[in-house]
């Protein structure tokens, strides 16, 4: 065992020595305070807590030492016998601006006041500053941007902040969602953390310098400096940072890609997410004149003015379907001047697509959504598109009608040329209705690979963190702030697009493999005319989805109802031959046994309810209300049971004896009554066969109904912990949709003991009766088994072997919809006697026939749009590479509007092209050594290593650092090559 193990440890036993040293560095370091440079013993000694060493000096070699570094924090000795904080103001330490560090001005011009205040990344500084004033200077805040600090006003500043803190600040904003007002108390508490000092309150000025630095920051890279009309010439959306992966005609799509064979074309397929987010609300703060946005429709917020104008002059419609009402919930209060943000993303990447962001109102609102569809594609040149949106099923009904009546550029072109396809993302499918599950699903239709439609979902988790603080803002403040958030998340993104195509990929071709072999075993098993005729059928229903869907069951179960019916129709034919089998002159045999399951569910009804009420918390009303409701339930029991008796007489004499057997002061609960139906009989009980039969078909359609009732609930329960995650916040909000959870959970819990009821029943008949197999048919439900579908469409390989372990099943178990193990009670038919023959089982064989097709076409997909996106990433970087070579060739002497002419903005501008370019030649170069063996590995279909050698990565680590023990390093060294560790080496 080496230390490196167990780190915490090994600090634990030298904790004393930490705090000793911790201690000693309050000390001066010596017993005799000596100057560092000058060997002055007599002085006053000082010493910089940003320097490392925390060596002594005098106030002269300090300065002296420091002229480069005047915003270091320092401390002086005191007599008393401690070190306290000073400044170099108090030194005389002054910034001179417009000269090289160290040198003078001959006409110094002081700052206002003859104090300035400065924001650096180790605190808040107070100094003194002088411009220069020698012949024509710069203006003052030109002389302070020269000089790497970021003025806070353009005429006279009095405040800035280093171009170090603004960047940092930003930086920590992407990855913590700081927000400004935290960042800068931190900094007030690091030049003050005990009240005594008065800071000076630069907040204002801060967050206004923040938002300027990120527009330049912006603009910069976006190449606007480059170009002679400077950022007064930014078009929309130039600024955004595009998706490498998506199709861009003309970036990274072939000359010729226009001209592929149908079956190609959904390789250049754009896949589209929409969404909404109401968690980025905004309140009543300003407004857009008082606080106007610096880049209106620049990058991926639509341009405003226009946006309210559309939405002034167009109304909305109503949504009907009855699972989601998203679209009708007014979700604007007072006091919100947006009750959240729409979005179009790039679904596959998880990037924010340019000018497809804009507010919310009321609700998703069709006028909306529409106009941030129509911002999205507006400039696309694509012959396949796929929306992904969870109420597509509503929103795309008449969506050209409605766009017909919008402005002329929302018109969106959808002939023959341009294919639009609107699917339902695969989390929240199972939340729709029926109708919408198949028709909208990614796992059915075809051309779409493994694209699961949820990308935008998690680009709001990225994004959501900082809602709390951009609710606050002004409406420019809020819009710039969530702009640049974008444009980081989509950076990130691009730069690990190496790694995550890798991954898709590497995991891509197993899978394919697998899917086909299954499907060929499965084909080959099956007679070939049947297959022939399912394959023609699924390519028909492929084209047009109106068609019969031959993955939907097309025989159904029957129902209690039908069975009560159908055994109606038995007895009233058999009462007309006079064969009737009748005991009581209004209560038949089919509805005494009908009676007595209805009887049984009230029986577990009240069960539950008596269950739920605690005696010391049920209020008097409540007890009453049990008390009659158990009176009434005991009353209808009593009255068929003497009607029972008719039918089954032997049961007189086993109630009597039982009766014997028990205590005659004990009063049964009526839902602890014994009622004794066929099902619960002993075999030497007897019984009529034909009361056996008749609860054998009732048992049946029970369980049918009760499965159905189970998957209603549990699909009822997936849509309201959606809605609860996504809308509901507060605590009232989020009260009220618990206890809707409660009841959905109620209603399931409900329908798995009746389906459990019914089940054992079946199991008491079938030896009476001589059936055998019927386990098949009414399968034994588990608590494993009550889970919505919606919680495995986790494709994640970790859920995967999650839900294996659970199951202790293999890796080639049923696997379906991709790889996802999905509970038996959204595959079973039902039962009944419509299940039996070959109808059903030819119904049965047709749909997973085509479901196994289903999922190997979209593996095979999947692997092809892998590839042709690790195509287009490369040729998208090396496009920008060489726009930015382009740029840097360009040596011409210009200015930027309003700029006077400069050599160095000309040098500059130069050496950033030249940074730029060299920084996507050094992704593209990236992304070409992982990839490099990616033809190889798909051609042997994963049967050779995807990464090379020298470029294989690391699996993730604890963070730890690398320590090796001289133990450790010994042995190493001593080892044969062979036995040494890549990591080793």
């Amino acid at each position: 065992m080496f230390w490196q193990d167990f780190p915490m440890r090994q600090w634990l036993l030298d904790r004393e020595v930490f705090l000793a040293e911790f201690l000693r560095l309050e000390s001066r370091g010596t017993l005799t305070p000596t100057c560092r440079d000058c060997g002055d013993t007599g002085a006053q000694v000082y010493r910089c807590i940003d320097c490392d060493g925390r060596e002594l000096y005098c106030s002269g070699c300090l300065l002296r030492r420091h002229f480069q570094n005047g915003l270091h924090r320092i401390e002086v000795w005191r007599e008393e016998g401690y070190f306290a904080k000073t400044s170099f103001k108090s030194l005389g330490f002054c910034f001179q601006l417009g000269h090289p560090l160290g040198e003078s001005c001959h006409f110094p011009v002081r700052s206002s006041h003859n104090t300035f205040t400065v924001i650096e990344t180790n605190g808040i500084h107070e100094v003194t500053l002088n411009y220069c004033g020698c012949g024509t200077p710069p203006p003052h805040f030109v002389q302070l941007l020269r000089f790497g600090w970021y003025p806070s006003t353009v005429g006279f500043p009095r405040s800035a902040a280093t171009l170090r803190v603004l960047n940092t600040f930003q930086i920590l904003s992407f990855e913590s969602k700081a927000s400004a007002f935290e960042y800068y108390q931190s900094l007030a508490r690091l030049s003050d953390n005990i009240g005594t000092t008065t800071i000076p309150d630069r907040y204002r000025a801060f967050m206004r310098m923040v938002r300027q630095y990120r527009n330049i920051k912006m603009l910069k890279r976006s190449g606007r400096g480059h170009e002679s009309s400077g950022a007064a010439g930014t078009r929309q959306r130039e600024c955004a940072m595009l998706c490498p992966a998506c199709p861009h005609p003309g970036v990274n799509l072939e000359s010729d890609w226009r001209d592929a064979p149908p079956e190609k074309r959904f390789l250049y397929t754009l896949f589209l997410g929409m969404d909404a987010n109401f968690r980025l609300k905004q309140k009543m703060v300003s407004n857009n004149a008082s606080d106007p946005s610096l880049s209106n429709g620049w990058a991926y917020f639509v341009h405003e003015s226009e946006f309210k104008e559309f939405l002034n002059t167009f109304g909305t419609l109503p949504s009907t379907c009855s699972n989601h009402n998203a679209v009708n919930k007014e979700r604007g209060k007072d006091g919100l001047a947006a009750s959240g943000a729409g979005t179009v993303d790039c679904t596959r990447h998880d990037m924010k697509r340019p000018s497809s962001v804009g507010d919310l109102q009321k609700g998703e609102r069709y006028v909306n959504m529409d106009y941030l569809f129509c911002s999205s594609v507006e400039l696309e040149e694509l012959v396949e598109v796929v929306i992904s949106y969870d109420i597509a099923c509503q929103w795309s009904i008449n969506l050209w009608e409605r766009l017909k009546i919008y402005p002329s550029w929302m018109r969106v072109n959808h002939d023959s040329s341009t294919s639009y396809r609107f699917l339902v993302p695969k989390f929240h499918l199972p939340a729709h209705v029926l109708k919408c599950q198949t028709k909208y699903s990614f796992n059915f239709n075809p051309k779409v690979g493994r694209t699961d439609g949820e990308g935008v979902e998690r680009g709001w988790a990225h994004i959501n963190p900082i809602a709390s603080s951009t609710r606050e803002m002004g409406p420019g403040a809020r819009r710039d702030t969530l702009d640049d958030h974008f444009g980081d998340w989509n950076w990130k993104k691009t730069v690990k697009l190496a790694t995550i195509l890798l991954k898709r990929i590497t995991d891509a071709v197993p899978e394919m493999v697998e899917h086909r072999e299954l499907h060929k075993a499965l084909t080959e098993r099956l007679p070939t005319e049947d297959v022939s005729l399912w394959e023609v059928e699924l390519s028909a229903w492929e084209k047009d989805t109106s068609l019969p869907n031959p993955m939907e069951t097309r025989v159904k179960a029957l129902s209690q109802n039908a069975v009560r019916l159908q055994l109606a129709d038995e007895e009233h034919a058999d009462a007309s031959l006079g064969v009737a089998y009748v005991m009581h002159e209004e209560i038949s045999a089919s509805h005494l046994i009908s009676m007595g399951i209805d009887l049984e569910e009230s029986q577990r009804q009240t069960a539950m309810t008596a269950a739920s009420l605690s005696s010391t918390t049920a209020t008097d009303k409540q007890k009453t209300n049990l008390k009659l409701r158990m009176s009434t339930l005991k009353r209808k029991i009593e009255a068929w049971i003497e009607v029972q008796h008719m039918y089954i007489p032997s049961l007189r004499m086993v109630r009597a004896r039982a009766h014997d057997a028990m205590d005659e002061q004990l009063e049964i609960p009526a839902h602890e009554v014994l009622l004794r139906l066929p099902s619960s009989l002993t075999s030497t009980t007897p019984c009529d066969m034909r009361l056996l039969s008749i609860e054998w078909k009732l048992r049946q359609a029970q369980a049918s109904d009760a499965l159905d009732d189970l998957r209603e609930g549990l699909r009822l329960r997936s849509y309201v912990l959606i809605d609860k995650a996504r809308f509901q916040r507060g605590q009232v909000a989020n009260t009220r949709a618990n206890t809707i959870v409660v009841r959905c959970q109620a209603k399931v819990n409900a329908a798995a003991n009746r389906y459990c009821a019914a089940r054992s029943a079946l199991a008491g008949l079938a030896p009476r009766l001589g059936v055998e197999g019927w386990e098949n048919l009414v399968p034994e439900l588990k608590k494993g088994d009550i889970r919505a579908a919606a919680a495995e469409d986790d494709d994640s390989e970790k859920a995967r072997k999650k839900q294996r372990r659970k199951s202790g099943g293999t890796e080639k178990e049923v696997a379906l919809e991709g790889h996802r193990m999905l509970s038996w009670i959204w595959r079973h038919v039902g039962v009944g006697e419509q299940m039996h023959g070959d109808g059903a089982l030819h119904d049965i064989l047709r749909v997973e026939w085509c479901k196994s097709r289903a999922r190997q076409d979209r593996w095979r997909e999947e692997v092809e749009l892998l590839q042709e996106e690790m195509r287009r990433v490369q040729q998208f970087l090396l496009h920008r590479a060489a726009t930015w070579s382009k740029r840097a060739a360009d040596l011409a002497s210009w200015c930027l509007p309003n700029v006077p002419a400069d050599p160095l903005f000309d040098a500059g501008r130069v050496a950033f092209a030249l940074n730029q370019q060299e920084q996507f030649l050094m992704m593209a170069r990236h992304c070409g050594m992982l990839w490099c063996n990616v033809a190889k590995y798909v051609q042997s279909e994963g049967r050779c290593d995807i990464v090379p050698r020298s470029s294989s990565m690391r699996e993730e680590d604890d963070g730890e650092d690398d320590e090796v023990s001289p133990l450790q390093d010994e042995a190493e060294h001593n080892a044969p090559l062979g036995s040494i560790s890549v990591d080793a080496l």
